[in-house]
């Protein structure tokens, strides 16, 4: 008789982990919790626009392809790609942008005409991130975080002063463009921390950004979830939707089923995508591998305030990715990481997807997806949503010259107390853990549970990190461990 897998959650991580545990022969079901799949990457549809909720970046297409690869697929398959040019544009000041186009030749080109003397800068440090970026991906985020000899590589060791320097001090050592420096250190925000606390080997991200560039999926990040769904389906996978989990039943220390709606389902093993924090309360207290001290002080990645908007005119001055780097970047990620409040004046990006597709709004029309980085569990209101949508809005108005707020044919939003009510989100952060040195690797929690057998863990708070690339890596490698520690 086959194996059974129940898997907690539908994200991006657990539909991975489904699709390398059918095809090693188990058979596995998903509970999700909302009513449709994907855990934070699912679809907002409204009066004719569509907009991804969650992530609305497609970069590493590489490791999209490795994953379709080990089932004889490729994304290609499932959905159809296009890479943006400009990839994206950053606002420092009104008529004041510089835009980031789709090859590094260009790139470098802008970055000399903003500080002669530094493409050739550049052009050493994306060469360097290239290298860290092929050890990475290739070689170290494919580890179980098991031992801290997974760090411990021919290639690793001699890279190993950068896990002890700091992406900011590298970008400053070497860019004396305020402006520089910002674009250069936006990418590692991916990875939930200041630059300052960011590891230089991450300086792989921005290889991702200038090396690999920016791409958009026909309709959406959406597809690619759909896509996902499709595979696993195709593999024997069973998802149930509108079924949350109220307790995972132990019996001796071993994992015997899940209850959801009142029902107890059995299997033999259980892999858990939902938030780790959250999951750890579904058990009773003596199974659970850390503490709410251990949570509190941990360095999680930043919440968001999202506004999802239909505008009634198409909107100039932006491109389909924007970024709004026109005040104090260090005092927002001070209001972010140090002292926790809501910004006074905060940095926001926006996306514009249907300046690429035509699916995303009706004729004539702009979707707008705006978000604000924010510290998780701030106090969430809705005045203090409309206070912050009004001045984005007047700032969003001023920098690209146009009137837009009596355009808004409707909008929504999404921020703190939506990721713990849709997401049972930790404090409602919005992109996990932070990888940080002393969160990194072997540090993060745990893809299988010391006080419970059978009993595993996937998704942005345990390895390889956050972001969708590593959540995809995050599912093989918590299915490898099940497969070699159940066989």
């Amino acid at each position: 008789m086959k194996s059974t897998v129940n898997i907690i959650g539908s994200g991006f991580s657990s539909l991975a982990a489904s699709c390398y545990l059918a095809k090693a022969g188990y058979d596995v079901t998903i509970f999700e919790k909302n009513k449709t799949i994907g855990g934070r990457a699912r679809q907002l549809i409204k009066e004719g626009f569509t907009f991804d909720i969650g992530p609305t970046w497609y970069w590493m297409p590489d490791v999209f392809e490795r994953f379709f690869s080990d089932f004889n697929k490729s994304p290609e398959d499932y959905y159809s790609l296009e890479k943006l040019n400009p990839a994206y544009s950053v606002y420092f000041g009104k008529d004041d942008q510089i835009t980031i186009e789709d090859t590094l030749e260009k790139i470098t080109i802008a970055f000399e005409n903003e500080e002669p003397g530094s493409s050739k800068k550049l052009k050493k440090f994306i060469n360097q991130a290239k290298s860290n970026y092929d050890i990475a991906i290739k070689d170290l985020v494919y580890n179980p975080g098991v031992s801290p000899l997974e760090l411990v590589t021919f290639s690793t060791i001699k890279k190993f002063d950068q896990f002890f320097s700091n992406i900011k001090r590298d970008v400053r050592k070497e860019f004396k463009s305020d402006k520089l420096i910002k674009i250069l250190e936006f990418p590692v925000l991916f990875l939930g921390a200041k630059p300052s606390d960011t590891p230089s080997f991450y300086s792989f991200m921005n290889y991702a950004d200038f090396g690999l560039g920016t791409f958009h999926p026909k309709k959406g990040m959406y597809e690619v979830i759909l896509a996902m769904e499709k595979l696993a389906k195709e593999l024997g996978v069973t998802i149930k939707t509108d079924a949350p989990i109220e307790k995972i039943v132990v019996e001796n220390g071993e994992y015997k089923g899940l209850i959801s709606n009142g029902k107890t389902y059995t299997s033999n093993i259980v892999v858990s995508g939902a938030d780790y924090h959250h999951t750890e309360t579904l058990l009773e207290k003596p199974y659970r591998q850390y503490s709410e001290n251990y949570w509190t002080k941990k360095t999680f990645a930043p919440s968001s305030l999202l506004f999802y908007i239909g505008f009634d005119k198409k909107l100039k001055n932006v491109n389909h990715h924007t970024l709004f780097f026109d005040v104090d970047f260090d005092i927002h990620a001070e209001a972010i990481y140090d002292d926790p409040k809501w910004p006074e004046n905060p940095l926001f990006y926006a996306s514009f997807p249907s300046k690429t597709d035509i699916n995303s709004a009706p004729e004539g029309k702009e979707a707008g997806i705006f978000l604000i980085p924010l510290a998780p569990g701030l106090e969430d209101t809705p005045e203090l949503r409309e206070a912050y949508f009004d001045k984005i809005m007047s700032r969003f108005e001023s920098l690209t010259s146009q009137n837009v707020k009596k355009h808004v044919i409707f909008k929504e939003s999404f921020c703190i107390n939506d990721f713990i009510n849709d997401y049972n989100s930790y404090k409602g952060n919005a992109y996990g853990m932070a990888n940080t040195l002393t969160q990194t690797a072997f540090l993060r929690p745990k893809l299988k549970s010391k006080k419970v057998k059978n009993l595993f863990f996937t998704g942005q708070l345990t390895v390889p990190g956050p972001g969708v690339p590593p959540s995809l890596i995050s599912g093989k490698l918590v299915a490898d461990l099940v497969t070699k520690h159940h066989n």
